[in-house]
């Protein structure tokens, strides 16, 4: 049976934790680096946490946080959003972080989560993540429409939220400074201090 939301219920809001890459630039697990006495990934956990969703799930092969394979290996942050999409039954909202961005606070994805709530996608303003994205059957559509794509430049969030009608939230200074990901060495050690 398919759980639909009614005008007077709103969708359960799932966060998705996108820990799946392979972290070449880094030259080591970047959900495993330490991060306030714990390893990013679960500080991340909780940061959605804090932000109000209703239920967690980490994107890629992670035993120790039940992890969500990705449908195609090495296919980015789409390959993780497809494999949600296909493990979740019914609609819902999902409030999507990278592992790699250890400024994020709650109030900020809480921001996402409540402004425009009739968005289909919806990311702050000249950045792709964090993403609040709505999780039905025209998005799986999509997702499934662009992983077959043969071109692997054609699979990206990017594409994903063209295809949506994304709309985007301006950001403060301060804001924007919690944005700051983490790919490489060098950028680690200028947030980590």
């Amino acid at each position: 049976m398919t759980v639909m939301a009614t005008l007077t219920e709103p969708r359960r809001c799932i966060g998705v934790v996108l820990a799946g890459g392979l972290s070449s630039r880094m030259g080591s697990d970047k959900a495993l680096l330490p991060w306030q006495g714990r390893p990013l990934i679960e500080h991340q956990l909780g940061v959605l946490r804090e932000a109000g969703v209703d239920e967690i799930r980490v994107s890629g092969s992670r035993e120790d946080y039940a992890g969500i394979a990705d449908t195609m290996p090495q296919a980015g942050p789409l390959g993780g959003l497809a494999g949600i999409a296909q493990a979740l039954a019914g609609d819902a909202e999902l409030l999507v972080i990278p592992v790699d961005m250890p400024l994020l606070q709650p109030a900020l994805l809480h921001r996402l989560h409540s402004e425009r709530p009739q968005a289909r996608s919806l990311s702050f303003a000249a950045h792709v993540l964090p993403l609040r994205l709505r999780l039905d059957e025209r998005s799986r559509e999509a997702l499934s429409a662009l992983m077959s794509r043969a071109d692997p430049r054609q699979r990206s969030l990017r594409a994903l939220q063209s295809a949506l009608g994304h709309e985007e939230l301006a950001l403060s200074a301060d804001e924007a400074a919690q944005l700051a990901d983490c790919n490489t060495q060098t950028q680690w050690h200028e947030v980590a201090g």
